[in-house]
């Protein structure tokens, strides 16, 4: 720890010093593209970046990572901070267990393995056995679990595979007594998982088609996805097709066969829209055939309308419960007949509160309810018909996760973290409601050091906002912290406390973590989702915004010493958080941003966000839209703070793209020294399923720009 404070400090009279050289960018392929839309003339010089693999781009990318590793490596400090990365990191981590055919399962890590392995053992007290270790299918680390199901009867493994950070996946099928492989393997998976039949033949999937040859798989838009039927043993050529439909082509299936085999649930989505349709298939009366397709009139609509968010939770027979957000938006749960679908014949067992309902399990013969509390959790269970709700004590201000299994069982598993709490899971006793520890790592941290707070800020429209503030305990609020804010404002995703190696060293280095619940997010419900949706989007903005200025007014921090965070969706954030206050902020991390907001829709899955953010397409959404998009509001002159944008070239849910020419167009306009920089990781996507050792590279990096950029001066 020593050498860490004596090697930032070294570097104190470097990161002190004020920006007034800009850096030797290379110059971007760039073309005199105008697109006209809806009337008005839209520039898009750097358009040739959008193809990632031409020779232009290439050079171009790899003269960027050149200068940026120059930036980075230059840094003293940054091997320290690495040490104390990796070393914090080497630690077991465990994840909720789960039971099936008398079987436990459970992935375990331990400590700096790039991928955590699943085990089984036919009890908790026994050895357990590796089934799967999937460090071993690649040697760099980069080929990811990205989903798995196992059989009712414990005796098969379905997963699917990702290959360096891709939303494409490959399923395969693994014999649990001997660990084997079956033969079976089925590609051209994504956004699906595997709900097996309760007999054991076989498995439901969702795909879409092979892209056409020549087709740019990473890049081209995924439309039409079809539910089939894997039978055990037979080619993916013979899967019995169950559900598609060819006159909605942004429509996607998932099915969920009950456990009694009676019924499949088919849950019908259109993009991200938190409001989708349920169809069934009564497998009694019509089970699936051997060959061919399903007659898609055997399908009929449980929940036709897309009025509202619908999650099967279980059922018993004819009787099916499902929490929803019909007419209640932060949540409730209702229990109906199959045969007497109506709206007049639902019974609501769990009413709307004000907290808002995050998951429900139905497991012990309890419906055991996830609530969030100004976007912490809640656990409450409660009878069959919503009675006696028996609370669950938490140690603090934190999130919860698990609850699994079926109504039979007696007990079920949950992990518990908080900002501070590694994941520490527990058992739960679902008949009296008593909970005991089952496993809890062990971090080479002194977590009685920190402490995190709770607050709310008001927005510029008057909105309350919750914001979560991480620091040592007795800090000086003087306006000196290096103050690292974090936000995301989309999809309907909360933002819950969560543990991060990453930002327990920011902290160590005296850094303060802070993260805003702004609208946009699930936090309270749908209302305040669809408060940060389409022409409502720049709530979350200013949502933003006014935590920063929040963080500034309670003396954390300086505009000079506030840097900002966020991924994907959170990457548009911190873009056009910087596009519109360049002058709050000392610097900025977007990472895997949507940052072109008026071509996000041409690639991959981008459609399928219109949802949230409207469409290019529609005259006034194009309006709103352009208003914000961080790429066509960069001002040429102005004094962006420091900027260190992430992707990944295999990054297929994001393109790179959106990366590429936002990188280009504020580097060729910033009006300040404060460098603009671009870390274009290899072998790598969107994030799910990185290993560990591109992570801790990453945010080796990350630290190291702040230090660098803030002018931190570090503690330990």
């Amino acid at each position: 720890m020593k050498r860490l404070v004596t090697t930032l400090a070294l570097a104190s009279t470097l990161v002190g010093a004020a920006w007034t050289t800009p850096l030797p960018y290379p110059s971007a392929p760039s073309a005199p593209q105008v697109d006209v839309i809806h009337g008005v003339k839209v520039a898009d010089p750097y358009r040739p970046l959008e193809d990632p693999d031409s020779p232009a781009t290439q050079r171009w990318i790899a003269a960027e990572n050149g200068v940026t590793r120059a930036f980075l490596d230059a840094v003293p400090q940054r091997d320290a901070i690495k040490a104390r990365l990796t070393k914090l990191w080497n630690f077991e981590r465990f994840d909720v267990p789960w039971k099936e055919g008398g079987r436990y399962f459970w992935f375990h890590n331990d400590g700096l393995q790039n991928q955590s392995v699943l085990f089984t053992a036919s009890s908790l007290t026994d050895a357990p056995r590796v089934l799967l270790d999937p460090n071993t299918l690649s040697k760099d680390g980069t080929t990811a679990l990205n989903t798995w199901s196992v059989s009712l009867d414990g005796r098969h493994l379905a997963y699917a595979l990702s290959v360096a950070g891709s939303d494409w996946t490959e399923f395969h099928v693994r014999n649990v007594d001997d660990g084997r492989d079956l033969a079976d393997t089925l590609r051209w998976v994504k956004f699906s998982g595997a709900s097996w039949a309760a007999d054991g033949s076989g498995f439901f999937y969702s795909r879409y088609d092979a892209p056409k040859e020549g087709a740019k798989a990473l890049r081209e838009a995924n439309y039409y996805q079809k539910l089939y039927f894997h039978r055990l043993g037979t080619p993916q050529d013979a899967d019995v097709l169950v559900y598609d439909r060819p006159d909605q082509k942004e429509w996607g299936f998932s099915g969920e066969a009950t456990r009694d085999g009676r019924f499949l649930i088919i849950t019908v989505t259109h993009g991200t829209e938190r409001k989708n349709r349920i169809f069934v298939l009564d497998l009694a009366a019509h089970p699936i055939p051997k060959e061919g397709r399903v007659d898609r009139a055997c399908v009929t609509p449980l929940f036709d309308q897309a009025d509202a968010a619908y999650d099967f939770i279980d059922s018993d027979g004819e009787r099916f419960w499902f929490s929803t957000t019909w007419k209640a938006p932060r949540g409730a749960v209702f229990h109906i007949d199959v045969k007497h679908p109506q709206a007049a014949d639902r019974t609501v067992v769990i009413p709307e509160s004000r907290d808002t309902i995050e998951a429900v399990s139905l497991v012990g013969h309890r419906l055991v309810v996830q609530y969030m509390q100004d976007a912490h959790a809640a656990v409450r269970s409660f009878t069959p018909d919503g009675r006696d709700a028996k609370p669950l004590a938490l140690p603090g201000l934190g999130t919860v996760g698990g609850f699994g299994g079926h109504r039979d069982d007696a007990e079920t598993f949950y992990m518990y973290t908080s900002f501070t709490t590694p994941r520490t899971i527990y058992r739960y006793d679902v008949a009296t409601g008593a909970s005991s520890l089952f496993r809890r790592p062990k971090v080479d941290f002194d977590a009685r050091r920190y402490e995190t707070k709770l607050s709310f800020y008001t927005s510029r429209d008057g909105t309350r906002v919750p914001i979560y503030v991480t620091a040592r305990r007795g800090l000086r609020r003087d306006g000196a912290n290096p103050v690292l804010l974090y936000g995301y404002g989309g999809f309907n995703i909360p933002i819950q406390p969560a543990f991060s190696v990453g930002n327990l060293v920011w902290m160590e280095m005296g850094g303060v973590y802070a993260v805003a619940n702004i609208r946009g997010g699930g936090e309270y419900g749908e209302a305040w989702h669809q408060a940060g949706t389409k022409h409502r989007k720049q709530n979350v903005f200013d949502d933003f915004i006014a935590a920063a200025e929040w963080l500034v007014k309670e003396r954390y921090t300086s505009p000079k010493r506030l840097a900002i965070l966020g991924r994907s969706n959170g990457g548009l954030l911190v873009g056009a958080a910087i596009t519109q206050r360049p002058d709050l902020f000392g610097a900025a991390i977007p990472g895997v941003g949507v940052l072109d907001m008026l071509r996000f829709h041409k690639f991959t899955i981008g459609w399928a966000w219109t949802s949230d953010y409207g469409s290019p397409d529609n005259a006034d959404d194009f309006k709103a839209l352009l208003r914000y998009s961080p790429l066509h509001n960069i001002r040429k002159g102005a004094r962006y703070p420091a900027t260190l944008i992430i992707t990944a070239d295999h990054d297929d849910r994001v393109v790179p793209a959106h990366s590429f020419k936002f990188a280009a167009a504020l580097q060729a306009a910033q009006g300040a020294g404060a460098p603009v920089l671009i870390r274009i990781e290899t072998r790598a996507g969107h994030g799910a399923g990185k290993p560990v050792t591109k992570v801790i590279d990453e945010v080796t990096d990350q630290w190291a720009f702040l230090v660098r950029t803030l002018g931190m001066t570090p503690t330990i």
